[in-house]
C-alpha cells in the first residue's frame, strides 16, 4: 500500500468514526430535551413555538457553558422576566390598534402642550384606540388622562427620583414595571401601530431617534410618526431645520426619510395622518422573497399600472401584482380574508414603501 493510500485510508476510518459519533445521543442534547419536557409536558405548543423555546434552552446551556458571571446572568434574568410579563399584559389586546405617545415628564398640566396630547389621546380613544405612554408624569400623564383607564396602558420605569406610576394607570393591570429601558423602549415600539411624539428631552430624543432608525431599517413594520407641538411652536420646527440642513444636506440621511413621519400641530392634523394610515392599508408580512401588503380595497387596473410606474424603482424583480392569502398566511389565519399587493421589495428603501403605502390608500379599486 503507497503513503497515499495510507493517508486515504485514515481519513476513511477517521470519517466513519466521526459517523459512528454522530449516530450516538449527545448527553447534553439529551440533557436539554429532557429539560424542555419538564416545562412544555403541561402544555399545548406549536411547531414554531417548540422550537423557538428549545432554542431559548440551548441559550441557558450556552451561558451555563461559559461561565458566564452573576451581574451579567441578573441582566440576563430581569430582561426576560420584564419581557415575559410584558407579553403577558398585552396579549389579550393584541388585536386592539395603540397608539404609544412621548414626551416630557415635566410638562405641567396647565401647559398648552400637556393639552394639546391629553385632547389627541382622548380622540383616539374615540376612534377605540387605546393609548401607550411610560406611565410617568408629564406628557405621559396627558396620554393617560386623555385616553381614560379603559383605554390605557402604562410602560413605567423605575426611577429612582420618580414615585411610581402616575394616577390615571396606578394599580391598573395594564400596567408593566421595568427596570430597563431597552426592555421598556422595546415594548412601547413593538405593541404600537402608531406614534405621537411631542417636546421632549434626551430621553424623548433617544425615543424619537431609534424609532425612526427601526422605521428606516425595516426593523420596525410601517407605521405612522406624528411629531406634534402647539400652533407656532418652534421644537420640532427647530429639529427639522437642523435634520435637513445637517444630517440630510451632508448626506446622512436621505431626503425622502423625511417621508417616514409628520409635523402636525393640531388634533385633526394628528388623527388624519394616523388615521388615514390605515384607511385601505391594513398590514404586511413577508412570504419567502415577496412582501405582502394587506389591503381593504384592491385597486383598479388602471390604479395597480400606476402604482408599478411609480414604484418600479424599488422593485427587484417582476411587478406589484393582486393576490389572495398565500399558503402560510392561511395556514395561521392571518387575514386570509383580505385582498392582497405583493412584489419583491429591495428591502433597503422603507421611506419609499412608506409613500407606496400612501399611494394605496388613495386608491379607491375604480
Amino acid at each position: 500500500m503507497t503513503g497515499g493510500d495510507l493517508q486515504a485510508g485514515g481519513n476513511s476510518a477517521e470519517a466513519r468514526a466521526h459517523e459512528i459519533a454522530d449516530r450516538l445521543p449527545d448527553p447534553q442534547e439529551e440533557v436539554l430535551h429532557k429539560a424542555f419536557e419538564g416545562l412544555a409536558a403541561e402544555h399545548s405548543l406549536g411547531p414554531a413555538q417548540i422550537r423557538e423555546l428549545q432554542a431559548m434552552i440551548g441559550t441557558l446551556s450556552d451561558l451555563t457553558k461559559e461561565g458566564t458571571s452573576v451581574g451579567d446572568l441578573k441582566i440576563a434574568g430581569a430582561a426576560l422576566a420584564e419581557m415575559t410579563e410584558a407579553f403577558r399584559v398585552f396579549r389579550p389586546y393584541r388585536k386592539v390598534r395603540k397608539m404609544t405617545m412621548f414626551g416630557s415628564a415635566r410638562t405641567l398640566p396647565e401647559d398648552p402642550v400637556y393639552i394639546l396630547a391629553r385632547d389627541l389621546a382622548s380622540q383616539m380613544a374615540q376612534a377605540d384606540w387605546m393609548v401607550v405612554t411610560g406611565a410617568g408624569p408629564g406628557i405621559m400623564a396627558a396620554g393617560l388622562e386623555g385616553a381614560g383607564r379603559e383605554h390605557a396602558f402604562g410602560v413605567n420605569i423605575r426611577l429612582p427620583n420618580e414615585e411610581g406610576a402616575n394616577a390615571f394607570i396606578a394599580q391598573d393591570p395594564k400596567l408593566v414595571e421595568m427596570r430597563y429601558f431597552f426592555t421598556r423602549k422595546l415594548m412601547l415600539i413593538k405593541e404600537s401601530h402608531a406614534y405621537a411624539i411631542l417636546p421632549g428631552g434626551f430621553g424623548t430624543q433617544d425615543e424619537s431617534f431609534e424609532l425612526l432608525t427601526l422605521l428606516q431599517t425595516g426593523k420596525a413594520e410601517p407605521a405612522p410618526v406624528v411629531m406634534m407641538e402647539t400652533p407656532g411652536g418652534t421644537y420640532w420646527q427647530g429639529w427639522l431645520r437642523f435634520l435637513e440642513e445637517e444630517a440630510i444636506a451632508s448626506g446622512w440621511v436621505s431626503p425622502e426619510d423625511t417621508a417616514l413621519f409628520k409635523v402636525a400641530t393640531t388634533v385633526e392634523e394628528a388623527t388624519d395622518e394616523i388615521l388615514g394610515f390605515y384607511r385601505n392599508y391594513h398590514s404586511c408580512r413577508w412570504v419567502g422573497d415577496l412582501l405582502v401588503l394587506r389591503i381593504h380595497i384592491a385597486p383598479s387596473r388602471q390604479e395597480l399600472a400606476e402604482l408599478n410606474r411609480r414604484f418600479a424603482d424599488i422593485i427587484t424583480r417582476g411587478t406589484i401584482r393582486i393576490a389572495s392569502a398565500f399558503p402560510p398566511e392561511r395556514s395561521s389565519n392571518d387575514h386570509p380574508e383580505l385582498p392582497r399587493l405583493a412584489f419583491r421589495f429591495d428591502k433597503w428603501h422603507f421611506a419609499r414603501l412608506r409613500q407606496l403605502i400612501n399611494a394605496i390608500n388613495e386608491c379607491t379599486g375604480s
